[in-house]
């Protein structure tokens, strides 16, 4: 399981409790899409986290975007995951980083606001933020690789996007045109 979170903004910690943490603290991966704001919560995620993969956000201090990447590519549980914080042109710009990164999966935060998007050559995901929802339901999201013997030579994933407590705001599938970006 492949744990996403995004947009914390939090001087204190990782800002995880409820289900949002036990996630945290379970999952195989966790990817986090940028705006800690400082150390302490960047910190709190790694020492949370047995393989953390994360990106500084715009609203990370210099600390933090001296310590991690604008963006990144993942791949675990043979999903390829491009993550960014931002991208300019919106769904369109995201799907262009995710095809030019042979990406399944687009991870991206920003907006605060959970978002799933199916587009041609990836998925589009914005767990939301679990810690600074602004006016948007509090999120993280979870996703996992389904085998599918109906559909040889495809990759199907499942997915949720919860609130911090585990209420389910939406779930979703998604199958990897075959032949196209899947991790080998």
């Amino acid at each position: 399981m492949i744990a996403i979170f995004s947009d914390t903004h939090s001087r204190r910690g990782h800002e995880l409790e409820g289900e949002a943490l036990a996630t945290a603290r379970e999952a195989d991966v966790v990817i986090h899409a940028g705006d800690f704001t400082s150390p302490a919560a960047l910190e709190a995620f790694r020492d949370e986290c047995e393989r953390f993969y994360a990106v500084h956000g715009n609203a990370d201090s210099a600390p933090i975007r001296d310590r991690l990447p604008t963006e990144t590519v993942v791949e675990a549980d043979g999903i390829r995951v491009a993550v960014t914080h931002r991208r300019d042109g919106g769904e369109m710009g995201l799907a262009m980083f995710g095809r030019s990164n042979a990406a399944d999966v687009v991870v991206s935060g920003h907006t605060h606001r959970p978002t799933v998007v199916e587009t041609e050559d990836c998925l589009l995901l914005n767990p939301g933020s679990h810690a600074d929802p602004r006016g948007n339901r509090p999120g993280f999201a979870v996703l996992e690789e389904r085998s599918d013997e109906h559909a040889a030579g495809k990759t199907r994933l499942a997915g949720e996007i919860r609130q911090p407590d585990g209420t389910l705001v939406e779930s979703f599938e998604y199958t990897v045109p075959a032949g196209t970006n899947t991790a080998e």
